[in-house]
């Protein structure tokens, strides 16, 4: 499901920058368009504060992976790969890019499938997740359901969505380990078990 990386730039697009770790201060590439929403810095930097005792060493997916920079800073961050997993090519061409401005291309597999068709070929399980879908994205319940079988007994998932959004408490065993807004935006944890 991987692809090798090329070395093309798409033009026109924002600038972000990786936070900390080995690829601190490195300029990454987002794609234009409305349909492109990138993690604000604030919730970035809240949400690798969260699971920063848990990532070295990780297996680390990024789902709707926009322009990679959550794949991208977790492997800054000592992650030992990462899989990040978009349907645009837009999208993966900017994934492309930035993996390479950062040196992170060798520890990485980029896929261009949507959710729910990666979730159900992929066969690895990963410590942690993150899950940044479009907002009011009806088939979220449903896409981490399919996610639940992909995860280690002890990761964690975060699900980026707005504060409209309800998220269900449990999701068979996995349960709400906390719920943080920032803005408009709501990050939410699951792990397996008791909520802690």
């Amino acid at each position: 499901m991987g692809e090798t990386l090329g070395h093309t730039c798409p033009d026109g697009m924002d600038r972000m920058r990786v936070i900390t770790g080995t690829a601190r201060g490195r300029k990454l590439e987002s794609p234009e368009g409305m349909d492109v929403r990138p993690t604000s810095e604030k919730v970035k930097e809240a949400v690798f504060s969260m699971i920063q005792f848990e990532l070295p060493g990780a297996r680390f997916l990024d789902l709707f992976a926009g322009s990679g920079q959550m794949g991208i800073e977790a492997l800054s961050r000592e992650a030992a790969t990462a899989v990040l997993v978009d349907a645009s090519p837009k999208s993966v061409a900017v994934i492309r890019e930035n993996l390479l401005r950062t040196g992170m291309s060798e520890r990485a597999q980029l896929v261009m499938l949507d959710a729910r068709a990666f979730l159900s070929a992929c066969a690895d399980r990963f410590d942690i997740a993150y899950i940044d879908p479009p907002y009011c994205n009806s088939d979220l319940t449903e896409i981490l359901f399919s996610l639940l079988p992909k995860m280690k007994e002890n990761g964690v998932f975060l699900v980026e969505t707005d504060g409209k959004t309800e998220l269900p408490a449990s999701l068979s065993e996995w349960t709400v380990d906390r719920q943080k807004r920032y803005g408009r935006t709501l990050i939410t944890t699951y792990r397996k078990g008791e909520r802690r």
